[in-house]
């Protein structure tokens, strides 16, 4: 009788240890996959922030370069000393001014983590409002 006791309790004790060292295997592969999971999403979204960087990056560009525009057109709008185009400048400045919060619109949403469809978003508002600036440039060049 001692002897199947002993065995008993021998099987027993073997058993919960098997089982321990199980659960300490399943706690290593969940935080492992947690981690995995945790790395690859961040590898994406810096991924796709990049190319938010990129498209913020043109858009400044053509803004600065539709900045100097301007800057160039003002001495003409100036000496022309017509009120109409300078009341059309000075519409389409003010586009230019709207642009240019757009696009530090744009960057805030990038540098705060915004979501990738917020930025996006964001971008596409910018590029409407630097056309309708470009546009209301084309109108002032026009009246010239």
């Amino acid at each position: 009788m001692k002897r199947s006791r002993l065995n008993l309790f021998k099987a027993t004790s073997m058993s919960i240890s098997v089982l321990g060292i199980l659960m300490i295997i399943a706690t290593i592969i969940l935080f492992g996959y947690i981690g995995i999971t945790a790395i690859s999403s961040t590898i994406s979204s810096d991924v796709g922030s990049g190319s938010a960087y990129d498209q913020l990056a043109v858009l400044k560009s053509e803004y600065n370069t539709l900045e100097g525009q301007f800057n160039n057109l003002k001495t003409d709008v100036d000496n022309s000393g017509n009120s109409d185009i300078k009341t059309a400048y000075t519409n389409a400045k003010l586009e230019l001014v709207k642009a240019k919060a757009a696009i530090s619109d744009v960057e805030s949403a990038i540098s705060s983590g915004k979501s990738k469809e917020e930025v996006q978003k964001r971008i596409d508002a910018a590029q409407v409002q630097l056309n309708t600036a470009k546009t209301s440039f084309s109108n002032v060049r026009g009246l010239m």
